[in-house]
């Protein structure tokens, strides 16, 4: 079908649904909405040239004789309930390995989304870091990291494109990624490890290499909260704390 009678758009309120792939009855997308929303994604994929890993898999299915499946997960719900169970649906997909081709994580995601029990401990049992060190660096992992892959999964999140003024670079030995607030690892950044990269908009930033650090420099960081300085919290980088109270 291509969009619901009128009335049915409005006495379902809103919903969250999945588009699924008919070829191997596999979730490709999570969505919410109301009204005919679901179904917007094939029309914007079969009448416009926009490229996107939704659209560009809704034109295959469709260029293999096959039709989308549009799956309503569950309906009769307000704005706010459905962000929670969009949410919850993509970071379970997510965590599972289950290719999904939305581009960001769920609602609220890094502050209440799925964790591991060493996580969720993590996150409500850490004391704060009131010491930063010369040579560390914080860096913010929380658009980049993928939940639950283990350290090799925080390195690459931490490696980077970080926008830091060159002067600082010989001086960091040590870098902090931080997730919803927590230090979630240590790294101890290679000699001459180092390097410059581009962004997307071709402007200068830098990445490293490096390895996991010492047990005894990761016990002065690793699952400390922080708390930046003020006016520093929405940036993804930060040399300094603000002064516990």
């Amino acid at each position: 079908m291509e969009k619901f009678e009128n009335k049915v758009a409005e006495d379902i309120m809103f919903y969250v649904y999945c588009l699924i792939d008919p070829r191997n009855k596999q979730p490709f997308y999570v969505g919410k909405g109301e009204g005919n929303l679901v179904f917007q994604h094939v029309q914007d994929a079969l009448e416009t040239s926009s490229s996107s890993d939704k659209l560009d898999t809704i034109r295959d299915i469709h260029a293999s004789g096959s039709s989308v499946n549009h799956v309503i997960i569950r309906h009769g719900l307000n704005s706010e309930e459905a962000f929670l169970v969009e949410s919850t649906l993509i970071d379970f997909c997510v965590y599972f390995d289950k290719s999904l081709s939305n581009k960001v994580l769920g609602h609220h995601s890094s502050d209440s989304g799925i964790m591991t029990a060493e996580e969720v401990h993590r996150k409500y049992a850490a004391e704060p870091l009131e010491k930063l060190e010369e040579g560390c660096i914080i860096v913010n992992i929380n658009k980049t990291y993928k939940r639950a892959k283990g350290s090799q999964s925080y390195y690459q999140a931490a490696k980077g494109k970080w926008k830091i003024d060159a002067k600082h670079i010989p001086n960091l030995k040590y870098v902090l990624p931080e997730f919803g607030g927590i230090i979630v690892e240590v790294f101890e950044v290679d000699q001459d490890g180092w390097y410059e990269v581009k962004d997307k908009n071709g402007k200068r930033r830098w990445s490293f290499n490096g390895k996991v650090a010492s047990s005894a420099i990761q016990g002065k960081y690793k699952n400390r909260k922080i708390i930046k300085n003020k006016g520093s919290s929405q940036q993804s980088i930060a040399y300094n704390l603000q002064k516990q109270k």
